[in-house]
């Protein structure tokens, strides 16, 4: 992911970045279990997708994006629009096996779109906040994320 602006040593991007690494990572094992026809580990792995996501785009869309709408309201909504996509299929998986037999199909097309979905804030979201967020934006951030807690563990070393 991006370093070259400097956006994580911000401590909340920082962190949506970790989330972010996490959920790339649980991609690549998806993949992994659809090329192996691993239905149920499909599901695992979108459950855990989901449980990272959970406080991730709450952090986001309750702390970062209304800080950000005023000035990128489209690009926002657009990217609210793909968290509803997103966890919706996901949510498909929530309690066992999804009854559409497309399901996996349409997971692999989703997590493929969450990818693409990760690059835009990497790459456009999160440099942006760091140019046009004040302190106060900030604090707001932190504070939606103290309430939600983090979804990704910290990094072994």
């Amino acid at each position: 992911m991006c370093e070259y602006c400097g956006c994580q040593s911000l401590t909340a991007i920082a962190e949506l970045t970790r989330e972010h690494d996490a959920v790339v990572t649980l991609i690549s094992h998806a993949r992994e279990a659809r090329r192996g026809g691993d239905v149920s580990r499909m599901i695992g792995t979108a459950r855990k997708i989901a449980e990272v996501l959970e406080p991730h785009t709450r952090v986001e869309e309750h702390g970062l994006f209304p800080a950000m709408a005023a000035e990128f309201p489209e690009k926002i909504r657009t990217l609210e629009d793909e968290h509803r996509r997103v966890d919706a299929v996901l949510r498909e998986a929530a309690v066992g096996l999804p009854a559409d037999p497309g399901w996996p199909d349409r997971l692999i097309e989703v997590l493929d779109l969450l990818r693409d979905h990760i690059l835009k804030e990497q790459d456009g979201v999160f440099p942006a906040a760091l140019a046009f967020l004040g302190p106060e934006e900030w604090e707001a951030v932190a504070a939606v994320r103290a309430r939600v807690g983090t979804g990704a563990p910290e990094p072994t070393r």
